[in-house]
């Protein structure tokens, strides 16, 4: 397994680890409902230097950009981020990421799934007949998650960069804790607001970041969170995990991510997804909450009231915020309305649920 600059602090603090994208991951630490709850209250802090980061840069690296993502990455401006995703031939995701700009029309950063680093990598190169610059970064970036409502208050004295006011899904490149050259971004993947931080371990920068946010930020109740918590967090704002519930057999159309699908420009597969679009789903991906006392999980089956199967549950949980069940799923296309009733086999009984909007409440 690979490890993370910050591997050992998560042995010493007595986080349980666990291999995950091949790297010593922890998974939790005081639990994952009282981390759940520290992030949706107050602030938390994830280790997610696991993730891919690519560097697409030159005169062709926009053109290349757009002909392999669904979104218009012509809309960004220097320190504007985006989310996009990545289609094979046939409509299916190769992966979703984050496109930033660093620099207009010249030179952009894409933060791809730890586990689709070699798989995206080989994509993108494949379709790069303009020759554009690319540098695959991720082995020497570093990237913390600070979530929560009082995450950028009880950051903001580590930097002089406004932090406090950083717009949703924009970004500035600074001096952080005393680092130079890092990226604080507004994005996250807990709906509960803060940033991601990215900088390169260099001269000690990991431990010294590290050590100066939990100095500032323990005597407020800042907590190290785990990737469980992490995982509830996004279930509870219905945000797509790749290979649960987005993959190279479903499309965006059938995500739910037709918003970031855009046939203003040429894109692989977007004569498919036209197609798919003119002509309607056959399935979708729903939230959906239970009804009946069972917790469903990934890979369960989904029945309608005679027990015919009309889909999968791709992922669930029970809901630390919320108290109650809740799940993702694809349906098909009859029972994706919301208010629609579902059954989910559970230990050979058939569990009612109800299909709900987005983000679960």
């Amino acid at each position: 397994m690979k490890n993370t600059p910050f591997t050992q602090k998560h042995i010493a603090l007595g986080a349980k680890m666990a291999e995950f994208a091949g790297y010593n991951m922890p998974i939790s630490y005081s639990g994952i409902n009282d981390e759940h709850q520290a992030v949706r209250t107050n602030a938390g802090v994830f280790d997610v230097s696991h993730m891919g980061e690519f560097i697409v840069k030159g005169p062709h690296a926009l053109e290349l950009i757009q002909r392999v993502t669904t979104n218009d990455a012509s809309k960004l401006t220097a320190g504007k981020a985006q989310y996009s995703a990545l289609t094979n031939e046939k409509g299916g995701i190769v992966d979703d990421l984050i496109v930033y700009c660093l620099e207009e029309n010249k030179v952009y950063m894409l933060v791809v799934n730890a586990s689709n680093i070699e798989k995206d990598w080989n994509w993108i190169s494949k379709h790069n007949t303009g020759n554009a610059e690319m540098h695959n970064i991720s082995d020497k970036t570093c990237l913390l998650a600070i979530q929560g409502p009082n995450a950028t208050k009880i950051l903001q004295p580590l930097t002089e960069i406004d932090i406090l006011n950083l717009t949703y899904y924009t970004f500035v490149k600074g001096r952080f804790a005393g680092v130079d050259n890092v990226v604080i971004s507004a994005t996250g993947y807990t709906g509960s607001g803060g940033i991601e931080i990215y900088f390169e371990d260099r001269d000690g920068a990991a431990d010294i970041i590290w050590n100066k946010i939990f100095e500032a930020g323990s005597p407020l109740g800042l907590k190290p969170i785990g990737l469980g918590a992490r995982d509830t967090l996004r279930l509870e704002m219905g945000y797509c995990l790749y290979r649960n519930d987005i993959d190279d057999t479903s499309t965006p159309l059938e995500a739910g991510l037709g918003w970031i699908t855009k046939f203003s420009k040429d894109f692989t597969a977007r004569g498919i997804l036209e197609t798919q679009k003119r002509e309607g789903l056959r399935r979708k991906l729903v939230g959906f909450e239970m009804i009946e006392k069972g917790i469903p999980r990934h890979d369960y089956e989904i029945k309608d009231f005679s027990g015919t199967t009309i889909g999968k549950v791709t992922s669930g949980t029970q809901s630390p915020s919320l108290g109650k069940a809740i799940g993702l799923g694809y349906v098909s296309i009859a029972f994706a309305n919301i208010d629609s009733s579902i059954y989910i086999k559970i230990r050979d009984k058939l569990l009612q649920a109800r299909v709900v909007k987005l983000p679960f409440n």
